[in-house]
């Protein structure tokens, strides 16, 4: 039985999710920071083999009214990348909602602003990776 990981990925950092063996849960597992030289697509490969992942979501954030912009455009270039350089699945979910939600989360915990900026990228990759391993059940 293989995982499945989730990605958040944004300007800076990306947050990184992984389901349990059964494709029911998702955990939030780290965040990577982007770098210039494109090593964070080394780390993710490493995470892919080392937690067995057989496929991978990328969030893809829509505007409100359905529409991809650029940040959308953005994210389908590295789901494609991604596809290339894993050799694996890439799905697109819709993560409209998936930052503010996991913000709102943290705030009501009342967990600290600069802690909140470090769990907030993993927590969104969480929330897109459960809502796409719901939506296959």
């Amino acid at each position: 039985m293989k995982r499945i990981m989730g990605l958040d990925y944004g300007d800076r950092r990306i947050g990184v999710a992984i389901s349990d063996v059964f494709g029911w849960t998702a955990q939030g597992l780290e965040v990577i920071e982007r770098r210039r030289d494109g090593g964070e697509l080394d780390r993710i490969a490493e995470l892919v083999k080392e937690h067995e992942v057989g496929e991978v979501v990328v969030g893809l954030p829509k505007n409100m009214n359905g529409t991809i912009g650029p940040r959308g455009e953005i994210c389908m270039e590295f789901a494609s990348t991604l596809r290339e350089s894993l050799s694996l699945p890439v799905h697109l979910w819709d993560e409209r909602l998936s930052t503010v939600s996991a913000e709102r989360t943290l705030l009501e915990a009342d967990v600290s602003r600069k802690k909140r900026k470090q769990v907030v990228d993993k927590m969104a990759a969480s929330l897109i990776l459960q809502n796409y391993l719901d939506s296959k059940r």
